[in-house]
């Protein structure tokens, strides 16, 4: 059924190292092959993602976006980081050094945190836990961590409040995050990613799981929206009340720690709901439809998920193009009167669903 399964390389991959080293030489090597790799991929992503919502920005104003350096502005991302490296980086009178150096690393390790359990396909997934919804959640939370702590050790009164208000958001709408995925595990009956990518084999969830899928889905998207302070959610930042938010002081290589761990956490949520809601790596399967599945099943399952990921993403610029910037008091209503109540009324739908065997 599977064509394209990666546990055989990976396995092999870890035999030939475990053949000449010791247990936990071996552990060691195959980390630090792990990390170079999610490295990597954590620039390049980065590269893109920022290009693509320039691009994306421009179409929707009816611009053309960054078209000088290189073919169609391709370079432009890359001359911008290395004018970030090259920029000085300012130590700000009276802030906490400690703690305003360390901000933008507690970012960035969050997010490399949640990407190591997300299946990229078949065998293809650096952790593979049995609790893998729940591990993506807490690790992701740590993030918000190093906005409050850059906001607070700035020494900068606009810092401070859009690290407030940031504190304040992702409080809040983790809580929608959380339900809509629980949702989902009600469903699937397990918190393992691999195993709910599997369960989708048949039909994807936004599609056997009825309307408490489709809820969950749209609010995970709102949410997680939300979660990662991007429009018209993005009153930690709020360039025309407070300068920069909780990174004004911030320059250099630091700023742009917190700039590529915003694009990394909408890839992060983005690939969690192609996981959850789109069947990952899964390709489309229709019952009843042998011939159409078996045309399916050629495309390698990378694509699939990149594809969906990239579509996600699209949708959540999309969002952010769209809609106005909400007001603090708006944006806390929506969670806490709506979206949180609907969550609540949807996983009880959903269990009984599962409850009653309603889903497909």
């Amino acid at each position: 059924m599977f064509l394209y399964d990666f546990s055989e390389l990976t396995s092999s991959i870890h035999n030939s190292i475990s053949s000449v080293m010791s247990p936990l030489a071996t552990t060691v090597v195959e980390m630090v092959i792990a990390g170079i790799v999610f490295l990597l991929f954590y620039a390049l992503v980065g590269l893109i993602l920022v290009y693509a919502e320039r691009k994306i920005c421009a179409f929707f104003q009816c611009r053309l976006g960054p078209m000088r350096v290189g073919k169609w502005g391709l370079m432009q991302t890359i001359a911008d980081f290395i004018k970030l490296l090259m920029k000085e980086l300012i130590m700000i009178k009276n802030a906490d050094k400690l703690l305003f150096n360390l901000a933008p690393f507690i970012v960035i390790i969050a997010s490399f945190l949640a990407i190591g359990a997300i299946p990229f396909a078949k065998g293809l997934h650096a952790l593979d836990f049995d609790i893998g919804v729940l591990y993506v959640m807490a690790v992701s939370s740590i993030g918000v961590l190093g906005i409050l702590l850059a906001g607070w050790s700035s020494n900068n009164k606009y810092s401070l409040i859009g690290a407030m208000r940031s504190g304040a958001q992702v409080v809040s709408y983790e809580l929608s995050v959380g339900l809509s995925l629980m949702t989902i595990v009600v469903l699937a009956g397990t918190m393992q990613f691999s195993e709910i990518v599997e369960a989708q084999n048949t039909g994807w969830f936004i599609f056997k799981g009825h309307i408490p899928a489709l809820i969950a889905f749209v609010i995970f998207i709102i949410s997680s929206t939300a979660e990662t302070n991007r429009g018209p959610f993005d009153l930690a930042e709020a360039e025309s009340e407070l300068t920069a938010g909780f990174h004004t002081e911030y320059s250099g290589i630091k700023f742009a720690l917190f700039f590529l761990g915003e694009y990394m956490n909408m890839f992060i949520v983005a690939s969690i709901a192609a996981t959850v809601f789109l069947g990952g790596w899964m390709p489309l399967h229709i019952v009843g439809l042998d011939s159409f599945n078996m045309i399916m099943d050629y495309i390698p399952p990378f694509i699939w998920f990149i594809s969906k990921t990239a579509i996600i993403i699209f949708i959540m610029m999309w969002i952010k193009w769209t809609f106005p910037r909400l007001r603090i008091d708006q944006l806390l209503t929506l969670e806490w009167k709506y979206l949180l109540p609907i969550n609540l009324v949807n996983i009880t739908l959903m269990a009984l669903c599962v409850l009653n065997q309603w889903h497909f």
